[in-house]
């Protein structure tokens, strides 16, 4: 697949996947420049965690581009947006560019369509999901749980599931829904096994 040049925003713990959405604030003079670059081109940046939260650091190999979708202007040049996932893409280098924010030549990853789960593993997903959702105390509504379809269920979870950074990026980089589904019922039994301790538990 051609590679493609991809303005990205670096932001520890926020992750996106395609077909969901993510709103965001924006409000630091650089990424303010990126989404009017932005909206002057294609709509489209690429969500990507960096390594490290420290300016400049490393990046991991695996983001999300995403469509801006609703946005508002606010005062000071701030911007509320709704990024729409669109594609995974892998990155190839990092560019030398004089812009403001960061841009990276990046492949973008084939996304199958159809993908779905054998009955036992989506069973096996609900049942542990509802497990860690008991321990953490949340609230959810089965029923509406249970009429999603596969993609919008294991992804919609893997995007807002409050695990670190590290596991969230390996649930991001899973190769396929089942290989994704796998790994997240082994994050919350991990989780759940040590949720009594006092010290933060992380992968890294």
């Amino acid at each position: 697949m051609a590679a493609k040049r991809i303005s990205i925003f670096p932001l520890p713990g926020a992750i996106l996947y395609p077909g969901l959405h993510l709103p965001l604030h924006i409000f630091e003079p650089r990424y303010q420049a990126l989404i009017k670059d932005a909206l002057a081109r294609d709509r489209r940046i690429g969500m990507i965690q960096p390594q490290r939260s420290e300016e400049g650091a490393p990046l991991f190999s695996v983001g999300c581009i995403g469509k801006i979708g609703e946005f508002e202007a606010l005062d000071g040049g701030r911007f509320n947006i709704v990024l729409e996932g669109e594609s995974r893409f892998r990155v190839l280098r990092e560019l030398d560019v004089i812009t403001p924010f960061r841009q990276i030549e990046g492949e973008l990853l084939d996304e199958r369509e159809d993908d779905c789960l054998a009955a036992v593993e989506r069973a096996s997903f609900e049942q542990e999901s509802r497990r860690f959702a008991d321990a953490q105390g949340y609230q959810v509504d089965w029923d509406s749980v249970a009429r999603l379809d596969d993609q919008s269920l294991i992804n919609g979870v893997a995007q807002i599931v409050p695990f670190d950074a590290a596991s969230k990026q390996a649930l991001l980089e899973a190769d396929g829904l089942s290989e994704r589904c796998e790994l997240m019922v082994q994050l919350m039994q991990f989780y759940g096994r040590h949720d009594s301790g006092d010290e933060r538990v992380t992968l890294q």
